[in-house]
């Protein structure tokens, strides 16, 4: 992942993503408005194996999902957002992100 595509994705997980699980399994989600296909086509392009759904469309919202998880969260996202500094750019984040790991012993 080159310089730039790491920043996108660090940016995008910091304003939008979501650290959690299904109580099984560790997940991070992003949750955005159909108008940012393009942008969810990146993302599954710099995480392969990272699934799109949607898009959704009720209560007056229309947004997409984006989900990664198992292998690719261990063997792909979490390697990369382990090296970036996180916890440097955003303390409340970087939390959420060691409590997702903290929860699900990775």
């Amino acid at each position: 992942m080159a310089t730039f595509e790491e920043g996108l994705l660090l940016g995008i997980l910091i304003g939008e993503g979501h650290f959690g699980g299904d109580g099984k399994q560790p997940q991070v989600t992003v949750r955005m408005h159909t108008r940012h296909e393009r942008l969810f086509q990146t993302l599954l392009g710099l995480c392969p194996g990272s699934k799109l759904y949607g898009p959704y469309h009720h209560g007056g919202r229309h947004y997409y999902q984006w989900m990664v998880r198992g292998d690719v969260l261990r063997q792909t996202l979490m390697p990369v957002l382990d090296r970036l500094p996180l916890e440097d750019t955003d303390a409340h984040v970087y939390e959420r992100y060691q409590d997702m790991k903290r929860r699900y012993d990775l």
